[in-house]
């Protein structure tokens, strides 16, 4: 299993997803496909994507009782994606249930991951406002061994948090990890960030990054700077 760069299309509608993506004319990169974009454009969006060769992570956190989530998956399924999510917090049972939903009759279905903590939640938040008291840390380890257990594939983590997930739950285990930056760039509303070289160097196997590459004056030159530093 090789690394790679996932570029973050959060855009508003299919124009600007387009427009972006068109400055590509070497690489088909991966994308990840948010709910702000699929909300808007519904699941053609996904569709026409596919057809252009882009791999897709279709990032819609599913968090709902086991039977509705297993409906959910088995409807996606048909957009054949190659990864998407759930949120750890939906229970072990609930993770099962998306896997169910998820896997073809022939045995073969798209990568699953979890959310563990999202990288706007800092320790602080998460004790006062969710009621959590334990540290973020022990918190996002315990949601990685209950994924694990439900046999999902890896899970959403910080990059700070993703050698010690691999070390809780195995290397094969999976890390995607937003929250990238390069060094000149402001942290925006994430927290727990850091670079596509150091999260190479910490076990993440996926980076997601957008605003550093979407935002960027030239989008080709950051993503081949993100490739370089991270996949190389």
């Amino acid at each position: 299993m090789g690394k790679d760069v996932i570029i973050a299309c959060d855009f508003k509608n299919k124009e600007e997803t387009l427009n972006f993506l068109e400055q590509f004319t070497e690489e088909k990169p991966f994308i990840k496909i948010g709910m702000e974009l699929f909300y808007s454009e519904g699941p053609n969006i996904v569709r026409e994507l596919n057809k252009m060769g882009h791999k897709i992570f279709l990032d819609l956190k599913l968090h709902d009782i086991p039977n509705t989530v297993q409906k959910a998956m088995t409807s996606l399924l048909r957009l054949d994606v190659d990864m998407c999510n759930v949120h750890a917090t939906g229970t072990i049972e609930m993770m099962k249930a998306a896997m169910k939903g998820l896997t073809r009759e022939d045995g073969t279905r798209p990568l699953l991951i979890s959310v563990t903590q999202l990288t706007s939640t800092s320790e602080e938040r998460m004790q006062d406002e969710l009621l959590i008291p334990e540290k973020l840390d022990k918190v996002v380890m315990h949601y990685a061994k209950n994924t694990k257990l439900a046999g999902l594939d890896g899970v959403v983590c910080s990059p700070l948090e993703a050698g010690k997930v691999k070390d809780v739950c195995g290397k094969e285990f999976l890390t995607v990890t937003p929250g990238i930056r390069f060094e000149t760039d402001e942290m925006g509303d994430q927290v727990r960030v850091t670079t596509p070289k150091k999260a190479k160097e910490l076990g993440s196997d996926y980076i997601v990054v957008g605003r550093p590459i979407t935002k960027s004056e030239n989008p080709v030159e950051t993503y081949r700077r993100c490739i370089k530093d991270f996949c190389e």
